[in-house]
């Protein structure tokens, strides 16, 4: 469904992306040199980010690129103190990244990649945008840390959350709402209050936020079940409902074409909305980029799956510890 109804769109300065996003993980040591030099194609990191971000001015693409490397990078750092059970070492990263949102210009150049890297996006960030839209992304990227220590908490504890309780935890370690945030600062201006809490808007972005965060369920699950993981949708639907593996893959396709097909309606309805509503043209213009790249987040996120070495598990030598990982 995706390949017929959904193109594939590639940002203009995807090459010079590359090149930018190579010295920044390498500037913050956020990789080590040797993954960068030998996994940072394959990942394709960047190429995901400028498939999403279409026609976003190129110092907002490299700083939304950069979150987006953070965010890979914080995830299989949080894996890992998981499998170890290095329950010091989580807690000290929380309460720092906490720190980092509150304050990010004492952190900028923290000897811990993890928390320079942070800093250095928002710093970005705060010269790009709004004081009230960097106040909104900080309220949501703390969501995150507290998602995430939710699920560290529930994984040590070998907790699978019902799947109610999982949706809702995923809408947090997924980040649904920074990535719609960094939908305005693509479109280069942060949307009216009001034009945000329109019910059209909010449901093709919660559409396009749950394809991606099931899909990527979808495609992580033989790589999580091997590592230990209990957090993803087809592993909830195996404990609650008693599902096979192969049945809970059905199960969540199932789930993620649904979501497509309520994007489509919430898209169409958005942006009729738009057309009726006599905005100022360059509100109108924001909130029509805003949903060309939900939907381009859609195709971007189905193509990135495939072709990504994040998740060819069937060539690694040990499916439990991706080659892209080193632990610390």
């Amino acid at each position: 469904m995706v390949e017929s109804a959904f193109v594939l769109r590639h940002h203009e300065d995807g090459l010079r992306l590359r090149e930018h996003s190579r010295r920044w993980m390498l500037e913050h040591r956020l990789v080590p040199v040797d993954v960068v030099g030998t996994q940072a194609d394959g990942l394709r990191y960047t190429e995901l980010v400028a498939s999403y971000s279409v026609g976003a001015p190129f110092d907002a693409l490299c700083a939304i690129s950069d979150l987006s490397i953070w965010f890979f990078v914080w995830d299989d750092k949080h894996g890992r103190y998981a499998f170890h059970h290095q329950h010091g070492r989580w807690a000290a990263l929380r309460d720092a990244l906490y720190r980092v949102v509150d304050a990010p210009a004492a952190y900028s150049h923290d000897a811990e990649p993890l928390l320079s890297g942070l800093a250095d996006c928002l710093l970005r960030f705060h010269a790009l945008m709004s004081e009230h839209w960097n106040t909104s992304i900080a309220e949501h990227l703390r969501a995150v840390i507290h998602a995430y220590d939710i699920e560290y908490r529930e994984r040590i504890n070998n907790y699978v959350p019902p799947i109610d309780d999982y949706v809702k935890l995923r809408a947090g370690t997924f980040g649904y709402r920074v990535w719609l945030d960094c939908l305005e600062l693509a479109a280069g201006r942060a949307l009216p209050a009001d034009i945000r809490q329109w019910g059209e808007y909010r449901r093709a972005g919660l559409a396009s936020q749950e394809f991606a965060g099931w899909y990527n369920d979808l495609c992580s699950i033989r790589k999580e079940l091997a590592a230990g993981e209990l957090h993803n949708l087809g592993i909830t639907l195996i404990k609650h409902r008693g599902l096979s593996v192969g049945d809970a893959i059905d199960e969540v396709r199932e789930r993620v074409i649904t979501r497509v097909e309520d994007f489509l309606l919430a898209e169409r309805a958005a942006l009729e909305r738009v057309d009726r509503a006599n905005l100022p043209p360059e509100i109108a213009d924001a909130v029509r980029h805003c949903v060309f790249n939900m939907r381009n987040w859609i195709s971007s996120v189905y193509w990135f799956h495939h072709a990504s070495e994040r998740y060819n598990v069937n060539a690694w030598a040990d499916r439990s510890h991706p080659p892209y990982v080193v632990d610390a």
